[in-house]
C-alpha cells in the first residue's frame, strides 16, 4: 500500500511540475509581449512628437504668411 501511495504522489508531483513549467513558459511569452508592446509604444510616441512638432512648424509658417498679407492690406 505504501508503495502505491508513493507512486501516486510521485505522479502527482510530476504533473504539478509539468504544469508549473508550462506556466513559466507562458509567463515568459507574456513578458516578451509586454516588452515588444513597450518598444512599439515608445516608437509611436516618438512619431507622434515628431508629427506634432512638424504641425507646429507648418502652422507657424501659415501664421507668418497671414501676418505678411495683413500687413500689406493696411
Amino acid at each position: 500500500m505504501s508503495e502505491n501511495v508513493q507512486t501516486a504522489m510521485f505522479e502527482i508531483l510530476k504533473s504539478i511540475q509539468g504544469k508549473l513549467a508550462e506556466h513559466d513558459r507562458r509567463f515568459d511569452e507574456i513578458g516578451d509581449l509586454v516588452r515588444k508592446q513597450r518598444r512599439d509604444t515608445a516608437g509611436l510616441l516618438v512619431m507622434a512628437k515628431a508629427t506634432t512638432g512638424q504641425f507646429a512648424e507648418d502652422l507657424a509658417a501659415v501664421e507668418e504668411r497671414v501676418r505678411v498679407l495683413e500687413a500689406r492690406g493696411r
